[in-house]
């Protein structure tokens, strides 16, 4: 397995950051992570490396429920942005909510991979680093 990719997660629970690190570094795929606490600043580091595939992740872990700018408006903005990358970037959005119009919305967005709900487990990390 390829433990060489650039992880992101968009979330604005530190206490998830911090386990989700844990849980990557437990499986060795620590190589590159990335933490923001809200849309709007993943989406800048996005676009402030458009052109640099060594900083851009390969995976991304959205969550919905954030200030400033939601998962839901962060799939909006990167929609227009995505056809200027020169890489292709998995989205898998992780969110607590177990609403019905959450998952069938995320579910409605191609670029949205899969919906996990909350908390996400190392085995879980591992089956989709392993599909990448």
């Amino acid at each position: 397995m390829n433990s060489n990719y650039n992880i992101c997660v968009i979330d604005d629970d530190d206490i998830y950051q911090f386990t989700i690190v844990k849980i990557l570094k437990s499986i060795n795929l620590d190589k590159k992570i990335s933490l923001f606490s809200d849309g709007e600043e993943a989406l800048e580091f996005l676009i402030d490396n458009l052109y640099n595939n060594e900083e851009l992740p390969d995976i991304i872990f959205l969550d919905i429920n954030m200030p400033i700018m939601d998962g839901f408006q962060f799939m909006e903005e990167y929609v227009k942005i995505k056809p200027k990358l020169n890489k292709k970037i998995t989205i898998y959005m992780v969110s607590s909510s177990v609403d019905p119009v959450d998952i069938e919305r995320a579910k409605n967005i191609s670029d949205i991979s899969d919906y996990i709900i909350k908390p996400i487990k190392a085995g879980q990390l591992q089956e989709i680093m392993n599909n990448l």
